[in-house]
């Protein structure tokens, strides 16, 4: 059985089973020639986006053993750069928790092989001599020393840099067919000769020049990881490792004053999967009672499957925690991490999405005064403090538009003494005002025409025989010969 894919004008075959492999036939070899070989070869065609699905799972159950994970984006079918599809796994500070980088190869290079996947893992200095390390030496778990990479890239063939075919052909031809010949010649004429990705990648691979690359998954703040002797399934092992997890995170995040406002937690199950599990917070946070009673109700709906090996707690975004100064009573401050709990419960149950804050703007029309921001989201630092202590107080309620009310005003320019609200009648036994808010210049409605502004409004406050109180307001300068226009837009307590 092989696998065939159209590669520089011509099929070739991509990857081989076992038997194919026996009657001689080897990936990078064309069609015609394998069945040259093996004239009953049963051949299927190359399905490029589910090997791409499934190098972004494996990228994601590697996350077992670093946090860092990415899949090569380097075309590597048949006959370029050694075939089959890879991974970029960085375990710096990592390898401790396996035993070291050898033995963490061989469990990975293991699991792998019990998944049915044929791999070969190596670990060097820089990223390129890994892949090249990886990819044409016999063995499956490699891994090269600190400071021995000069020595063990030249024996590797030119493949190993990750060239063009055209470029390893091209190479070829005039008899370089080993890193180490690269490296022994002219840097200046071997760029002009073949280009200046042959020294960009030798540079790489040497440790000459950084090559950055991305992680699939961006990496965490901090991280917990916990894995047991033995696959666990039920809900109260998940629930007690994830409160023992919390507890070692929320200590490492103390020590650094800062406080989790998203956390992630990750179920390597024995099947190769992973299931997750994430929750937001309002506010920084970092008390590990909290955060597990928001964690509650998302593992009741984890699939564990046939079982969990290893579990990860990741904190994903973190923002600055300072220590508190406990006090006694019930101050402002325990009065805010009361809602921001609560806002933390609802968001998490209900949805980021479907719970809401308003937030202050830099606004004195009332209607733009405050936006609706996610709860999870936080709020932002307010810009309004000197707005706040300028203008006059505000009622708690506010009508979803001003209603139009028929008002009798002994001054043109002054407050009412009756005014007709839905049919009711009320008589002004009290008044304070105005209150003058101009428009916003720079906000030009109606197709940017500046006739079309909203109006100057003189705001009261009012209140009636019966002691209920209003917020009125008379749109525009009084006009003699055009009778004034009044609205109703808020009511007080």
């Amino acid at each position: 059985m092989t696998t065939a894919a159209a590669i520089r004008g011509g099929i070739r075959i991509a990857a081989v089973d076992d038997a194919a492999k026996t009657a001689g036939i080897v990936p990078g070899l064309t069609l015609a020639d394998a069945r040259a070989l093996l004239p009953d070869l049963a051949v299927t065609e190359v399905d490029t986006a589910a090997d791409r699905r499934a190098l972004e799972g494996l990228a994601d159950w590697c996350g077992r053993y670093t946090p860092w994970t990415a899949v090569d984006e380097i075309d590597v079918y048949p006959g370029d750069n050694g075939g089959g599809g890879g991974l970029w796994l960085d375990i710096s500070g990592c390898a401790h928790l396996f035993g070291g980088e050898q033995a963490l190869l061989d469990d990975l290079v293991g699991r792998l092989a019990a998944f049915g996947f044929a791999a070969a893992a190596a670990v060097a200095d820089t990223a390129g001599a890994a892949w090249a390390m990886a990819r044409f030496t016999e063995e499956t778990a490699v891994v090269v020393q600190p400071g021995d990479v000069a020595t063990a890239l030249p024996p590797l063939p030119v493949d190993g840099l990750r060239l063009p075919a055209r470029t390893v052909e091209a190479l070829s031809r005039v008899g370089l067919r080993r890193i180490g010949s690269l490296t022994v010649l002219p840097r200046g004429a071997l760029a002009a000769r073949f280009g200046d990705i042959v020294l960009q990648r030798l540079d790489r691979a040497l440790g000459r020049v950084d090559e950055p690359l991305s992680p699939r998954r961006p990496a965490p703040a901090m991280h917990v990881r916990l894995a047991f002797a033995e696959p666990v399934g039920r809900a109260d092992d998940i629930a007690l490792a994830t409160r023992k997890m919390l507890d070692e995170l929320c200590a490492r995040l103390a020590a650094a004053h800062l406080g989790i406002r998203r956390l992630e937690l990750a179920l390597y199950r024995t099947d190769g999967t992973v299931a997750r599990a994430a929750i937001g917070t309002s506010r920084p946070v970092r008390d590990p009672d909290h955060l597990h009673r928001l964690f509650r109700e998302k593992l009741d709906g984890l699939d564990v499957g046939f079982g969990v090996e290893v579990t990860v707690l990741a904190a994903t975004v973190v923002a600055p925690l300072a220590p508190a100064q406990t006090a006694m009573g019930f101050e402002p401050r325990e009065h805010a991490e009361v809602v921001g709990r609560l806002i933390d419960r609802l968001g998490n149950r209900l949805g980021a999405g479907n719970v809401m804050r308003l937030v202050e703007r830099a606004s004195h029309v009332p209607e733009r005064a405050c936006r609706k921001l996610p709860a999870l989201v936080g709020a932002p630092a307010s810009t309004c403090d000197e707005d706040r202590r300028s203008r006059q107080p505000r009622p708690l309620q506010l009508l979803p538009w001003p209603e139009p009310i028929e008002v009798m005003a002994p001054v043109p320019d002054g407050p009412p003494v009756i005014f007709r609200w839905r049919r009711v009648q009320h008589r002004v036994a009290a008044a304070e005002g105005p209150e003058r808010i101009e428009p916003e210049w720079w906000r030009e409605e109606d197709g940017h025409d500046p006739a079309h502004r909203s109006s100057i409004r003189d705001y009261y406050r009012v209140e009636d025989a019966h002691g209920c109180r209003f917020w009125i307001y008379r749109e525009g300068f009084y006009r003699p010969d055009l009778a004034p226009r009044w609205y109703l837009h808020g009511l007080f307590p």
